[in-house]
Order: structure tokens, then C-alpha cells, then sequence
């Protein structure tokens, strides 16, 4: 992502905002793993989303309007001990030319500096609750003003929740966004072709989720989150990441896996048979799952509301499992015992991206730019009260779609979805 796209975004914001209005935001805290070993760092997303800036102990200013400069940085200064240990640090000094912020100071001048910038303006915009240590110096700034003048006259009269703008911009993905979007997708995509030709019976589920470690950091990216490697009744089990179970032969495996490029995500999901052969009863079931994806793909088009992929994919798993003699009726309110979840989210630089899915008492219109996932499943319980072939079953497919202006994109093209092209593809 360019400079130019991150300064786009904060002029975007700042015309929301208006002369008026000030907004204030934190980048991520630095997390403890355990005794002297912190966690990876990754910058929080609004704050990425708006300066590009990935480094901690950092706060980003906007001020509409103010002749001496709009966007301000405070930032870690350089330390040379601190930099042998934990490489470099951008310093106040280069931020402006390396950030186009207007102008950078220390963080260990906020206390000194950022009340000043408040009291000139009537609306604060920021985000609270995420972050109870940057919560607590807030009230420290503005009590700070109301000391120095006895009254609350010149402090920000309105709060606003800053989220409530930012995401909502967030929803809507740029060219680039997309570009960077398309190649998160493309990295998942090979990742899931060659685990799907390597996997054979007997493998733990770690052994091929180690698959994905490997394709995913080969190509500078990192896991979007905790994958999800479920093998026979394991994959009944929605958010199942222990995967450490051995994959035996004739056993469904469901792998939930994306990766995280620039800061950009991917979330994909196959299913798939261990020995490379689905069974009758696997075959149909997948099926059912593969037509209720196809039929929320189709809804997926401008001008249409957020909800009716749902709508499409749950009559289409009812008609399916009804067909199978799995439910007594056709009915997709009969069916969430074995369908529990949404059909998708959005997606960006979150996995579960921001942006509101119903716009006061009705669901969101689709417009171009918005990217979600679609991924129906079927679940069917070791203990189900349905005939005993099809107990232990589990089917999701999932892959990235964009809204554009014509038919929806899938992002996640080419990666074998149908029962032959899976086979095939495990054929190698």
C-alpha cells in the first residue's frame, strides 16, 4: 500500500470530520506472552488503516483545517540500545517524510502537547473501550484542560465514536485494497491445492496444517487466524483449533485456513476426503453444501441486500437435506441444528471485517467495493437422530467474493471446489 493511499484515507476522514472536530487514535499495545516474551506485534487496524505505521507506543492526530498541519505522529523516539535488540525505530524526526505526517513528536511529550490540540476544537472523535490504558490518559488530557480552566468551556463539548465513520469507510475496498486482497487470496488458494494433494491417511491434523506454515511464511504471510484442521466428527466442531488428531482413511477433512499479506486477508475453507475418494454419502452431502454456496455466489450482485445470500443458502441446504431424507420438511427454519452459523462476513484487513450489516431496521444494500466470504455448512452430529450413514458428517466451503459493478468476483478462483475436481486434484 502507498503513502498516497493512507493520505487519501485521512482526507476521506477529515472532510467527515470537519473544522470542528479533532480525532485522536492509538496504535496496538505491545502483549505479553509470558515472563520477558511478548506476542507478535500486529499494528491495530484503524491505525494502520489511517498512517500505514507499524510500529507500537504511537498515537495519530487528526485536526481539520489547522494551518500548521493536519496530521500529526507521536512516535518512540530513536534509541540505539533498544534498536540492537529489536531493530530500528522511525523516530519523530524521519515519521513527517516517511509517513507524509505533517509533523512527528515523542511520545513521551503527549502529556505536554495533546491537551493544547483538544481544547481548539468541539467534537472529539475516538474510539474508547479497546484500549483501557489509552481510555485512562484520555481523561487525563481533557481533566488536564478543565484544571487549567476551571471549567469545562474549553474542552470538546461532543464525543464521537470515531469507529462509527472509519469503518464504515473501511467497508468500501480501493483498487489497491483489492489488488492486495486478490494476493492474500492467491497464496491461500496454493496452499490449499498442494495440502490437498499431499494429505493421506494417517497424517495428524497438525502435520497438515504444518502445510500451510510453511506455504504461508515462504511467501512473507502469516496465518489470518487460528486455522482450523478438522478431521471425521472434528469438523462438527465450528471453531475447532486443536487439531491434533490423526486423519484416518475414509474420513472427511475440514480445513479452514487464510492467509495474512500486507496487512490484507484471505479466509478460505475446503472439505475434502482424506484417501482422496469421497464415499456415496460424503459425495451427496458435499453437493448439498456446494449448491447452497453456488446460490448465495449468485446474490451476491449490486443492489441487492446483505441477507438474501443467507436466505438462498439456507432454503438451498433444507431443499438438500430433505432430498437425503435427513429433515422431515423443506424447511430452512428446521435446519439449525445442523446449519448454526451465517452464510459470510465481510472481509479485509480484518478477517471479520468492520462495517454494519444492517443500516437501521433493514439489511445492507450491496455496492461495489465490498468484500465478503461466503461458506455454507452442514454439520451432523456423532449422535444425530438421522440415519447412521450420514453421522459424523461435515461440509463447509468457503471462499472471497467481491461486489463489483457486474457478476461477483470470486477471489479465490481456481481452487478445485466441485467433488471431481477435488479428486483430481488429489490425484496430483
Amino acid at each position: 500500500m502507498t503513502p498516497d493511499e493512507f493520505a487519501g484515507r485521512r482526507r476521506q476522514l477529515m472532510r467527515m470530520i470537519g473544522e470542528e472536530g479533532i480525532a485522536v487514535f492509538p496504535a496496538a499495545p505491545i502483549r505479553p506472552r509470558n515472563r520477558d516474551i511478548d506476542y507478535p506485534f500486529r499494528q491495530d487496524s484503524d491505525f494502520y488503516y489511517l498512517t500505514g505505521f507499524e510500529e507500537p507506543d504511537a498515537v495519530g492526530v487528526l485536526i481539520p483545517g489547522r494551518p500548521s498541519g493536519e496530521y500529526l505522529l507521536f512516535c518512540r523516539e530513536k534509541d540505539a540500545r533498544h534498536e540492537a535488540w529489536h531493530g530500528a525505530i522511525t523516530g519523530p524526526e524521519d515519521a513527517p517524510s516517511a509517513l507524509q505526517a505533517d509533523d512527528a513528536f515523542p511520545i513521551a511529550d503527549i502529556d505536554d502537547i495533546l491537551p493544547g490540540l483538544l481544547e481548539s476544537r468541539s467534537r472529539l472523535y475516538v474510539t474508547m473501550g479497546q484500549y483501557p490504558e489509552f481510555d485512562h490518559h484520555l481523561t487525563e488530557w481533557l481533566a488536564t484542560l478543565r484544571d487549567q480552566y476551571k471549567s469545562s468551556a474549553n474542552t470538546p463539548q461532543e464525543f464521537v465514536a470515531l469507529d462509527h465513520l472509519l469503518h464504515d469507510m473501511r467497508l468500501y475496498k480501493s483498487r489497491r485494497e483489492l489488488a492486495a486482497l486478490k494476493r492474500a487470496a492467491k497464496v491461500t488458494v496454493a496452499a490449499h491445492l498442494n495440502a490437498m494433494r499431499r494429505v493421506e491417511p494417517d497424517w495428524y491434523e497438525y502435520r497438515l496444517e504444518a502445510e500451510f506454515d510453511y506455504a504461508f511464511r515462504s511467501a512473507n504471510a502469516r496465518h489470518a487466524y487460528p486455522p482450523i484442521v478438522g478431521g471425521g466428527a472434528n469438523a462438527c466442531v465450528l471453531h475447532y483449533t486443536r487439531n491434533d488428531a490423526r486423519l484416518n482413511d475414509g474420513d472427511l477433512v475440514l480445513v479452514d485456513a487464510g492467509c495474512e499479506l500486507d496487512y490484507y486477508a484471505a479466509d478460505v475453507t475446503r472439505t475434502y476426503p482424506v484417501n482422496g475418494r469421497f464415499s456415496a454419502e460424503q459425495a451427496a452431502l458435499y453437493n448439498v453444501v456446494l449448491a447452497a454456496q453456488e446460490a448465495a455466489i449468485e446474490r451476491l450482485t449490486v443492489g441487492r441486500h446483505w441477507n438474501e445470500a443467507h436466505d438462498a443458502a439456507r432454503l438451498t441446504v433444507a431443499d438438500g437435506l430433505h432430498d437425503l431424507g435427513i429433515v422431515a420438511a423443506a424447511d430452512a427454519d428446521g435446519i439449525d441444528g445442523y446449519f448454526m452459523h451465517r452464510t459470510g462476513h465481510w472481509l479485509g484487513i480484518d478477517v471479520h471485517d468492520v462495517g454494519d450489516y444492517r443500516v437501521g431496521d433493514r439489511w445492507r444494500e450491496l455496492e461495489a467495493g465490498m468484500v465478503c466470504t461466503v461458506e455454507p455448512g452442514v454439520y451432523i452430529e456423532h449422535d444425530a437422530d438421522v440415519d447412521e450413514r450420514w453421522r459424523g458428517l461435515a461440509v463447509r466451503i468457503e471462499d472471497v467474493v467481491a461486489v463489483t459493478r457486474d457478476e461477483p468476483d470470486v477471489l479465490t478462483h481456481g481452487l478445485a471446489k466441485t467433488v471431481d475436481d477435488i479428486e483430481a486434484a488429489m490425484r496430483g
